[in-house]
């Protein structure tokens, strides 16, 4: 699993599996590196940072090609599940605007790794969120880029909770490619 170009392997699978995939970030950390040696917790803080994995965010689906039957506007993307811990609450039990963004910002670094087909150094460059009402269940993030520009990418992700799939919030976001 850590031999050969990771994102050819990872973009081979998730083009022909018919189920969500998941992926464990150490493989990306090791083939970073030339020698096992030389795999540093700096290296795997990059990868992912441990308030994000505190966040215990789950990866639902990601979607890098068209599926079969998709409909014409049909875009890449992901979903990310943000599970409800009262860790991640303010008062009164309501899940915190941070922890809302930070899932947002997450799904949509998978949604961009989808549309091109492997990851690449992005940084978020404008991201706008709108709160729809107070969130206190677990939360699907549903990114989508709605546009590959040569520099840049725009994308889209709504949130909604994942028990009656109800809006609870949206977000708009521009990714500069580095």
């Amino acid at each position: 699993s850590t031999g050969g170009d990771i994102h050819e392997i990872l973009d081979a699978i998730l083009r022909h599996s018919p189920v969500p995939i998941g992926t464990v970030p150490i493989y990306e950390a090791v083939a970073r590196v030339k020698r096992l040696e030389d795999l540093t917790p700096g290296l795997m803080l990059e990868v992912i940072a441990p308030w994000v994995q505190d966040l215990g965010l789950l990866i639902e689906s990601i979607e890098s090609g068209r599926p079969a039957g998709a409909d014409a506007d049909w875009q890449p993307g992901a979903v990310i599940r943000l599970p409800f811990s009262h860790k991640i609450c303010h008062h009164g039990g309501v899940v915190s605007p941070q922890a809302l963004m930070a899932a947002a910002d997450t799904a949509m670094i998978f949604a961009c790794a989808a549309a091109w087909s492997g990851y690449r150094p992005m940084s978020a460059v404008d991201q706008t969120m709108h709160f729809l009402r107070p969130v206190n269940f677990d939360v699907l993030a549903d990114a989508r880029i709605v546009r590959i520009g040569r520099t840049t990418n725009f994308g889209r992700v709504m949130l909604s909770s994942a028990i009656d799939r109800r809006p609870v919030g949206m977000v708009s976001s521009a990714y500069a490619m580095l």
